[in-house]
């Protein structure tokens, strides 16, 4: 029979706890921090996840039918993110280890996002363009790493939309608001397009747009922005399916949901004669269902994490980790 695995979610502004069997997710229960106005407050966000993490956890298993002896392994975000709040999953994935005398699987956030893409899609040897709010990267696997072949040099696409959405008083989290906006316009006004080679640059975009705020409607900003910023993302990820040859891409992270993104994306492939992945919104948002089956992928190689090794690693890179639950 097919383990089961808690899943752990809390990198940035959500707490989340999924209950996987197998590819099965049973349960993908999340709480996520947000304000009307301003931006992400670290601390504010490690006080929420302490708030809500007994509820949440509660109500996934209560969801999954199942009790908390019939869990098979812990796994949990480690890496990157916020340490506030990746502080909070981790000891509470440390606390469970100890009472429960489970496995614990120390998961690298990014990874998970392509992970959940081939369990749930079946993607065999996906591109990920991976778009969220702090990270912004062109990954694709190749000798058991997932490399990067291009990202922001700066902030994240998803913080480049929160950004200025706070700027325009649009509260947090901004992306969806900016994606609805953009749909009443088709007035494009001219902004700076900054792709370095296979990288990325979006402050100055964002720079601009704070310019504009009093002199344009916010409509037509909002449609610029994304008309703007997201052509900078399909070309190096164009240009990544050339060099590398792969016959697939898959978006993930929280900006994936944009529905604009979504449709150039299926542009490129089908211009390409390539396959486009996309998960539903629960999957590509921040979420414990792809913290827990990237763990499944992890317990089915017998890779585990000590308690000594269990610690946050807020920095760590996606490339820096071996992927040794892949063997192709």
């Amino acid at each position: 029979m097919d383990k089961i695995v808690l899943g752990i979610e809390s990198t940035a502004h959500t707490f989340g706890i999924a209950v996987v069997q197998g590819k099965k997710v049973l349960s993908n229960i999340r709480d996520s921090y947000s304000t009307k106005k301003g931006g992400m407050i670290p601390y504010k966000v490690s006080e929420h996840h302490l708030k809500v993490f007994l509820d949440v956890f509660n109500q996934a298993l209560k969801t999954a039918n199942i009790s908390s002896e019939q869990i098979d392994a812990i796994a949990f975000s480690q890496s990157p993110g916020l340490g506030p709040a990746l502080r909070i999953g981790a000891t509470f994935a440390r606390t469970l280890h100890l009472l429960l005398k489970k496995p614990l699987i120390g998961i690298n956030h990014c990874i998970a996002h392509l992970e959940i893409g081939r369990v749930l899609l079946n993607a065999k040897d996906p591109i990920l363009v991976y778009a969220s709010g702090a990270n912004t990267q062109i990954i694709a696997y190749d000798a058991n790493k997932y490399r990067i072949f291009g990202e922001t040099l700066d902030i994240g696409i998803g913080n480049f939309l929160d950004s200025f959405g706070r700027y325009a008083g649009l509260g947090f989290p901004a992306g969806p608001k900016i994606d609805v906006l953009a749909k009443k316009s088709n007035n494009y006004i001219e902004l700076p397009y900054n792709v370095k080679g296979m990288d990325l640059v979006f402050g100055g975009i964002l720079t601009n747009l704070r310019q504009k705020l009093k002199r344009y409607k916010i409509e037509d900003l909002c449609y610029s922005a994304q008309e703007t910023v997201f052509a900078m993302l399909m070309e190096v990820t164009e240009r990544a399916v050339a060099h590398t040859g792969k016959k697939e891409i898959l978006l993930g992270g929280g900006v994936a949901c944009n529905s604009r993104l979504q449709e150039m994306a299926k542009t490129l492939a089908k211009e390409r004669g390539i396959k486009c992945f996309i998960l539903d919104n629960e999957y590509n948002v921040d979420n414990a269902a792809m913290i827990a089956l990237t763990g499944a992928l992890m317990l089915q190689n017998e890779i585990t994490t000590s308690f000594a090794d269990s610690i946050i690693k807020p920095y760590e890179r996606t490339d820096e980790v071996v992927v040794n639950w892949r063997n192709e």
